[in-house]
């Protein structure tokens, strides 16, 4: 027994531990309710009479100097700790870690919706899967309108009702209408689906921004004052506008506008095709026959709605050339955008 308890007080001395873990361990195997130490209290029953004084001397012993080993690797643990974080350098500059950065798609979205924002406009939002009646028909679609055909829209089912991916986010439009009495004032942003070939100025999804206004008394004008402040506010105070006569069934009268180049400043410019000008949107009055649809009085009520892509404004501003880029996830491509806002 004697020898049991000296070799085991030798295993103890030669321990060396570098990590709280190991203390811990060198902890259980010696004092635990099954440790080494315990153990030798379970035999101390079997030790001679006359040998108990002497054998339960040398086993509190060894208990001691097991509990003052383990307090004594604790400390220098402890200091060594204290004495690495001393050394710290809290004036040194911070290491830097690489960083996200937001799409280039986003900043652009955010910039339109807060520029509407300013203008009293309000967030409206609608589900990508929609029905005929949502996405044409309230839009004063006739039936055999080209847009209704497989080539331009991705229907999902079509009886005994059609179900598809919306091709534009008017469609969130006609869900406010039907709810929603005016004065009504809202920018619908989000994707959109349309059957398409993939290629550098064209995808089979993209991101748009449309906006509609209702009230009582509204007017052309006051449809054109609002654009030419959002052109102004995302491009530029130099910042001129067009607008060209043009057809959408669900406005009328309707136009295409345009904004001076801001690449070449209206001079004319590979981008602009020498013209100076640069197509950004579509707009228009509201259709009589859509108000109608949503249960809007039309000789009561007008509006205005207008309606831009998202990949087009950044093309703009970032004069990004091939849209698919938008849509590759290329961390190259995303990285120059670190810096933007």
């Amino acid at each position: 027994m004697i020898e049991k308890i000296n070799r085991l007080k030798e295993e103890v001395m030669a321990v060396i531990a570098t990590t709280p873990e190991a203390v811990e361990e060198l902890r259980i195997k010696y004092l635990s309710k099954k440790g080494a130490v315990s153990a030798l209290m379970a035999d101390f029953r079997n030790v001679p009479a006359e040998q108990k004084r002497e054998i339960g001397q040398r086993i509190n012993e060894l208990k001691s100097f097991v509990t003052d080993k383990i307090n004594t690797l604790k400390e220098q643990l402890s200091a060594g700790s204290d004495a690495e974080a001393s050394s710290i350098d809290l004036t040194r500059t911070a290491t830097l870690f690489p960083v996200g950065s937001r799409h280039p798609l986003s900043i652009v979205k955010n910039d339109i919706i807060n520029i509407f924002a300013d203008m009293g406009f309000t967030i409206a939002e609608g589900p990508e899967i929609e029905d005929d009646w949502h996405v044409f028909s309230s839009l004063n679609f006739p039936p055999d309108h080209p847009a209704r055909d497989m080539q331009d829209t991705f229907f999902i089912a079509r009886n005994p009702v059609d179900v598809l991916l919306r091709t534009h986010t008017s469609s969130v439009q006609t869900r406010v209408m039907e709810k929603t009495q005016p004065p009504i004032r809202i920018v619908c942003p989000g994707r959109v689906y349309r059957n398409e070939a993939i290629s550098a100025r064209a995808h089979c999804f993209f991101h748009q921004v449309e906006g509609l206004y209702i009230d009582k008394n509204v007017s052309f004008a006051d449809l054109k004052q609002v654009l030419l402040t959002f052109a102004q506010k995302m491009f530029g105070p130099e910042t001129k506008i067009r607008l060209r006569p043009s057809f959408f069934p669900f406005t009328e009268p309707s136009a295409e506008m345009d904004i001076s180049c801001n690449i070449c400043g209206g001079k004319g410019c590979a981008f602009c095709k020498g013209t100076g000008w640069v197509e950004i949107l579509g707009c228009g009055m509201v259709d009589p026959n859509v108000l109608k649809s949503c249960g809007i009085d039309p000789e009561v009520y007008s509006g205005y709605a207008f309606g831009m892509g998202i990949e087009r404004i950044t093309n703009l501003k970032y004069r990004v050339k091939d849209l698919r880029m938008f849509s590759e996830n290329d961390v190259r491509f995303l990285a120059e955008f670190e810096s933007a806002r």
